[in-house]
C-alpha cells in the first residue's frame, strides 16, 4: 500500500494498541523466520551427513574408532551423543562404577541409559516447533484483534460526524484490515515450515530409534562378554 493510506500512514495514525499488535507481528516473524532459517539448515545436513556418518560408525573397527568417525561426519551433533552415552554405560558397567542402579543387567542398565539420551536428542532435533506452531496458530488471532480494535477506533472517531460517508469510513477500515493481512503473513510460512521441519524431523527420528536399539545390542553383547570387575 502507497500513498496516504500506507504502512507508515496507518503506523502514524494508531494508537498504543495498534503499534503494539504491530510490534508483536513483527517480532513473532522474525522469531518464527529464525527458527525455519537454523532449524532447515540443520535438518538439510542431517539428510546428507547422516547416512554417511551410520555407515563410517558401523564400519570402524572397534568403539574408539567409529565415535571418531561418527562425531567427524554427523554434522546433526545427535548420534554422536547417543553412542558416546552407550558405550560409556556399556564401560561402567564392566568395571562396575554404576551406582545403585547398577545391579541390573547390562542390556537393561544400557537400555535405561541410551532411553535418556534418545530423548535429549529427540528434543535437540524437535528444538523450535514448539514456536512455530505457537506463531502459526496466535499470530491470525493477534492480527485479528488489531483490526476489531482499528474499525472500533475508526468508527468511534467518525461517530460525531454528521455525515459519515463510505469514503470516509473505508479508508479507516481498509488501514485496519491491514494488521489480518499481517497476521496471516506471519501464520502461513510458519505452519507451512512447521509440517516440513516435522516431516524431515520424523525420518531423522526413525534413524535415531533404530540407531538407539542396534547400540543397545551391541554394547549389551559386548559388556557381557567381558567378566565384570567391582561389586555387581
Amino acid at each position: 500500500m502507497t500513498g496516504g493510506h500506507g504502512l507508515l500512514h496507518y503506523w502514524s495514525q494508531g494508537d498504543a494498541v495498534t503499534q503494539s499488535v504491530a510490534v508483536l507481528l513483527l517480532a513473532m516473524s522474525v522469531a518464527s523466520w529464525t527458527v525455519i532459517v537454523r532449524r532447515s539448515v540443520a535438518a538439510l545436513h542431517a539428510a546428507r551427513s547422516t547416512p554417511a556418518a551410520l555407515d563410517a560408525f558401523w564400519s570402524a573397527p572397534d568403539a574408539d574408532r567409529a565415535i571418531d568417525a561418527l562425531a567427524r561426519l554427523d554434522r546433526s551433533r545427535v548420534f554422536a551423543g547417543v553412542a558416546v552415552d552407550a558405550i560409556s554405560a556399556a564401560r561402567a558397567w564392566q568395571i562396575g562404577d554404576t551406582g545403585v542402579g547398577g545391579s541390573v543387567g547390562a542390556d537393561e542398565f544400557i537400555g535405561r541409559v541410551l532411553q535418556q539420551s534418545v530423548l535429549g536428542a529427540q528434543v535437540r532435533i524437535e528444538r523450535g516447533q514448539t514456536l512455530l506452531a505457537s506463531v502459526g496458530s496466535t499470530a491470525p488471532f493477534v492480527g485479528l484483534f488489531g483490526t476489531v480494535w482499528g474499525i472500533l477506533q475508526a468508527l468511534v472517531g467518525l461517530s460525531g460526524e454528521a455525515h459519515a460517508t463510505l469514503d470516509r469510513v473505508a479508508g479507516p477500515v481498509g488501514e485496519a484490515l491491514v494488521m489480518t493481512a499481517a497476521g496471516l503473513f506471519v501464520a502461513i510460512p510458519a505452519v507451512l515450515a512447521y509440517n516440513a521441519l516435522a516431516r524431515a524431523n520424523r525420518i531423522s527420528l526413525e534413524r535415531l530409534e533404530g540407531f538407539g536399539r542396534a547400540l543397545q545390542a551391541w554394547t549389551s553383547m559386548s559388556a557381557g562378554s567381558t567378566a565384570r570387575s567391582g561389586p555387581g
